[in-house]
């Protein structure tokens, strides 16, 4: 398998996956302002979205959307502590959560992200982020991870985003539980592999 990755974006949580479970790999990095790969390919002929991240399967076929390929990494790794068994509540659990992330983080952030917005319209983007990221950190009372006593999907891809607080200079201070969590995921011996692969970490 190759990930089609950004050092720090959402690819983040599928590289996080993938060593977690132990799966075999390369990675190839993409230049999402000019849309190269780090080889000179057109992302846009791979992944025609031109975002990553994008997963190339052993037969040459492509998986594009975060959550749905650490679903597609879990199952076939028959890692049911990081995505339960299909039918199961507990799986509801895991993607309900990844459903959170995705419509009310990751998509806020990615407003932060974009120079074209003035500093009142970041100021009110980053006013309902911390919102919702006070709200996750309440969730996160009296548990080590967002789904129960275990580390799933969902938590890759949690630690991911919310880790762009810190990038983007946004002020979680209000947040104890949610900045305990990140410290405590940031020390997984996944976790710090993949930030060291993507020049995150010394």
């Amino acid at each position: 398998m190759k990930l089609f990755y950004s050092p720090g974006a959402c690819s983040l949580a599928v590289h996080i996956v993938l060593r977690e479970i132990g799966q075999a790999f390369s990675l190839e990095r993409v230049d999402l302002a000019t849309h190269k790969t780090e080889h000179g390919d057109d992302y846009y002929r791979l992944n025609s979205k031109g975002y990553v991240p994008l997963l190339e399967l052993d037969d040459g076929s492509y998986l594009s959307e975060g959550p749905v390929i650490n679903q597609y990494l879990c199952d076939r790794a028959g890692r049911v502590d990081l995505m339960p068994a299909a039918g199961s509540m507990a799986r509801y659990r895991v993607m309900e959560w990844q459903g959170f992330i995705t419509s009310e983080l990751h998509k806020g952030f990615g407003g932060l992200f974009n120079p074209a917005l003035d500093e009142a319209a970041k100021a009110a983007i980053g006013e309902t982020l911390r919102r919702r990221l006070q709200w996750v950190s309440t969730q996160l009372q009296g548990r080590s991870y967002l789904a129960g006593d275990a580390f799933s999907a969902a938590d890759a891809y949690l630690f991911t985003v919310a880790s762009w607080a810190g990038y983007l200079g946004l002020d979680i201070s209000h947040c104890p539980e949610l900045n305990g969590y990140l410290v405590r995921l940031a020390a997984r011996p996944a976790v710090q592999a993949a930030l060291k692969a993507e020049g995150l970490a010394a």
